[in-house]
Parts: C-alpha cells; structure tokens; sequence
C-alpha cells in the first residue's frame, strides 16, 4: 500500500479562490497489478485557466486539475519501466502519486526529450504552454514580417512565449505586464516595448509605441485592456483570444462598450481557441517548440514553489501577479 496526497474541490470557485475551496486529503493505493504502474509527482503545473476551467470541467468533490511532470516508481508494465518520466493529462490533477494502466492518464512519455532542454520544459516551452502560443500565432495571428503585435499578461508563461515568437517572425512587439520587474524582464526577452499597465496611460503609451496601429493582438486578459487595444487596430487585424484572466474571479459579468461594428468595418478577425482542441497536431508544434528552444530563440523562466503542500498557496499567486514566467511546484 502507498499512502498518496491529493488536493479535492470542495466547492466551485466563487470570486477569488480561497484555502476553503480546497482540501488536503490522503488515500492508500492499492499494490500495483499485471499492466499497471505507480506514478510519483515530480513537478506540478500551475495555470490561471485552472480558475475557469475546474467550475467547466469538474464537479464538487473531484481532484482539482492540473497536469504534471511524474516518474514511474514501481511498474508491471514492460512500456513504463521505473524511471520513466511522464507527461499526464489535465485531468490527473493535484496528487502526489497514481496508479496507471495502459497509460491511463498519460499524455505522453518524455523519453523524447533532448538532454538540454529542463525537463520542467515540459510543462512549459515545450508543453502545452508552449503549444497555445504556437497555435495562437500561426493558426490565428498569422504574424508577418514588419507588423506590431501587441501581448498583454505578457510576462506570463504564454505571453512571454507569444512576444518570442512575434520577434521570431519579424514583428514589433509590445508588451504589457504588472510590475516594473515584469517590463524589465520583457525588455530582456527583446521586447520592442513594454509597459506597466498599472502606472500608465493604456491608449496613450499604443499611440506613442504604435503610431501605425496595431496588426496583431494576442489577449490573455480581457476586459477594459481589450476594449482599448482593439480601437488601435489596423484593418484586417487579427486579434487570438487565449484567456480572459480579468475576469475569472469577478461574481457579475464585466459590461465593455460594443465595438461590433468597428470589428465589422475594418474586417477584424477575433477568434477563440483552446489549445487542446489540435491535439493531432502537438508533434508540429512540439518539432518547432522544442527547435527554437535549442537555438536560443526561446526562454521560459520558471517560478519555482517548493512542496506539494504549497499547491493552494502558489496557484492564488497566480491572480495577484505575483508570479514571473511559468508557475511550478516542485513535488
């Protein structure tokens, strides 16, 4: 027997996620049998759309989600060997150790990973982190050479990611974080510019940065920020929306001004995604992820949290900006 740790959600998040909405329990595993393998956490994934996405996907007493980065501690499965590391699903959740068959619960073995790229990577630049901002870009902004992109929650995991791959393309690329360490890091990323948006004027510093207007918009936020940028639009601008974080914990739906026709008449193009709806297409981008990381053309800091105890702790950083590039517990 193997006494495990999981986190359950106890109630939907309502506002701001709060310590009573999870609970720290323990569960004995049973003794592995014929074709199944015990999965010990190594690395646990932590991400704003965890906030929205559990009150879609799971119900009240469920395991709160969340991928990790796992090793194969006791095995009777000839494919998962002790030792293997492995990349799970979204669903596998906050725990410390599973019990596998047939790689239930697996994404991926990451025996595919190239010695010098981290294997944390794997939940970032060359995970699904990596990949929504793959898809975003190529599928929806679709960047050319010379355009102004502009990204906000950009010193995030995907944001910072997006910027790299604007300059990667040819763009002017501005940015927009919460802190004046966030700008700083963006301009060490090779942000053309970057802001504060909590100490400047929005519409100002996009006439000042982008005085042709803006071609590109990669939206992480939502909200007032997106009413703004989108009236600096050029036509036939195209605008991903990959998250809406100013709005995840509010109680009542946020009312903006009506751009309908504005979207209309300039043939602005906004669309929607979830990045695990091209999940045929992950080897692409993990060929093109994984490339541009081993050239030096991509970097991904982490933000490190120490103890699967501390899980609640670090993921309610996540919405007061307390964090820098991609949030990680080390289990």
């Amino acid at each position: 027997m193997v006494k495990a740790r999981k986190f359950v959600l106890v109630k939907h998040f309502v506002g701001s996620p709060k310590d009573s909405d999870l609970k720290l329990v323990e569960e004995e595993l049973p003794e592995i049998k014929d074709g199944e393998f015990l999965c010990e956490a190594v690395y646990h994934s932590l991400d704003p759309g965890m906030r929205p996405y559990s009150g879609k996907w799971q119900k009240e007493g469920d395991t709160m989600m969340g991928q990790q980065v796992a090793k194969v501690v006791q095995s009777k499965h000839k494919d998962y060997p002790v030792g293997t590391n492995v990349l799970t699903d979204v669903l596998c959740g906050w725990r410390s150790h599973f019990v596998s068959s047939e790689g239930q619960g697996i994404m991926t073995k990451l025996d595919h990973l190239p010695p010098e790229i981290p294997l944390e990577q794997a939940l970032g630049a060359v995970g699904l982190i990596g990949y929504t901002a793959y898809f975003g870009m190529n599928d929806i902004c679709q960047p050319k050479e010379g355009e102004t992109l502009v990204v906000n929650g950009a010193a995030g995991a995907v944001g910072s990611l997006v910027g790299q791959i604007g300059k990667i393309k040819g763009c002017r690329v501005i940015g927009y974080a919460g802190s004046d360490e966030k700008v700083k890091y963006l301009k060490e990323l090779g942000f053309d510019a970057a802001f504060n948006y909590k100490t400047v004027d929005l519409d100002e510093t996009l006439k000042a940065a982008a005085p042709n207007g803006v071609d590109v918009y990669f939206d992480n936020v939502g909200g007032t920020f997106s009413v703004t940028v989108r009236r600096h639009m050029n036509k036939c601008g195209r605008i991903s929306l990959c998250g809406a974080i100013s709005q995840y914990n509010l109680k009542e739906p946020l009312m903006v001004p009506c751009q309908d026709f504005m979207m209309v008449s300039e043939e602005i193009k906004s669309q929607g995604f979830l990045c695990l709806s091209k999940s045929e297409r992950f080897p692409e981008a993990y060929k093109q992820m994984s490339e541009w990381y081993l050239q030096g053309k991509l970097k991904l800091d982490m933000h490190w949290t120490e103890g699967f105890e501390n899980m609640p702790k670090a993921f309610f950083e996540l919405f007061t900006g307390w964090n820098l590039g991609k949030a990680i517990v080390k289990a």
